[in-house]
């Protein structure tokens, strides 16, 4: 059994930072070239979508050195990846979230890129920015009430989250055992996998060990 979907919890940057003596920024950086390898072991084992939780709504109450950098980060990263992976392996890419939190230019290369590749089918990367799974839902629920909404089922209710699909296997590294939030609609019925490793020594071994663990369970969706 293979996963058609993953979702990552990206955690421990910062730690890996401290280790060596380096700025929590550097720990993102590091981080944040780490969804490259990631990207490209989806391809090689033939993953169709991946979801990245890049940056929580809790995140903005960090330092805000840290949190300009961050920024700063991603308005780099994003350029680069525009004219690199993205379009050369043809990946259509989201951001979601409170998108509107973040600086005009951010969202405007943010815009960028998810127009340079809507036309492309064959992989996805939804990158989850100034995320929350609580908010996700209500925003959802408020969503559904301006638009004068009396029932929903499940499915009705999902169209109006962020990120509609569920992933099958969702992965935490950094050795914390909790979720933090993350998907809580959607991950209900995900497999869940811990790893021990700082984001940025997650390594294709991990990688592959995570794929192993899942191909032997047998998922049951609650019956």
């Amino acid at each position: 059994m293979k996963p058609k979907h993953i979702a990552i919890i990206p955690d421990g940057n910062r730690r890996w930072a401290k280790k060596r003596g380096l700025t929590p920024v550097q720990g993102h950086d590091a981080g944040i070239d780490n969804i490259q390898n990631v990207m490209k072991w989806c391809r090689k084992y033939k993953i169709r979508e991946l979801t990245m939780w890049g940056f929580s709504t809790e995140n903005f109450l960090r330092d805000r050195s840290e949190v300009t950098g961050l920024i700063s980060l991603f308005k780099m990263k994003l350029s680069e990846g525009l004219q690199k992976d993205y379009v050369k392996y043809k990946v259509r890419v989201r951001f979601l979230g409170k998108i509107s939190s973040f600086p005009s230019d951010v969202q405007e290369k943010m815009r960028q890129v998810e127009k340079e590749t809507a036309h492309f089918s064959k992989y996805s990367l939804n990158l989850m920015l100034a995320y929350g799974g609580r908010q996700e839902i209500l925003e959802a629920v408020n969503r559904a009430l301006a638009g004068g909404k009396r029932k929903l089922d499940e499915k009705s209710f999902a169209s109006l989250l962020y990120l509609p699909d569920s992933p099958d296997l969702v992965i935490r590294t950094s050795g914390e055992m909790r979720t933090s939030g993350f998907l809580p609609w959607q991950s209900a019925y995900s497999e869940f996998y811990f790893s021990r490793k700082l984001w940025p020594d997650f390594h294709e071994s991990d990688f592959k060990r995570a794929l192993a663990d899942y191909a032997k369970r047998k998922r049951k969706y609650g019956k």
